[in-house]
């Protein structure tokens, strides 16, 4: 998956915007205003910091070297995964799901009820 495909199924999720809330070279995905995705665009090879349950976190980056503790993150809920590596997509695209779910599941009840109203 390269950066495009990645920016487009981000931009796919319900709530979702994009914006360089850091600098001019890191883009941030949030989703109702919280941040669920965050690739810094002169890293080379692509990976981008995704959130992830603490438990699985570590399961992850244990079994597979393209998943690493956050750079720049509180490395117990995040993790940097390389992008470029030999990941599945399908398992690329779960990492992303997860880690939306996971901002979604902590939102307010009412950002909640906003959220299942967009359209």
């Amino acid at each position: 998956m390269d950066i495009e495909a990645f920016r487009t199924y981000c931009l796919s999720k319900k709530g979702v915007t994009e914006e360089f809330p850091f600098d001019e070279t890191t883009l941030v995905f949030k989703v109702m205003g919280k941040m669920f995705a965050l690739v810094g665009l002169e890293r080379i090879p692509f990976s981008a910091n995704l959130k992830c349950d603490p438990d699985r976190s570590l399961e992850l980056r244990e079994y597979h070297p393209e998943i690493q503790p956050g750079y720049h993150m509180n490395k117990k809920h995040w993790n940097t995964i390389n992008f470029s590596g030999g990941l599945a997509t399908n398992m690329l695209c779960e990492l992303i799901d997860h880690s939306y779910d996971l901002v979604v599941s902590g939102l307010t009840k009412k950002t909640k009820e906003e959220l299942k109203n967009l359209k």
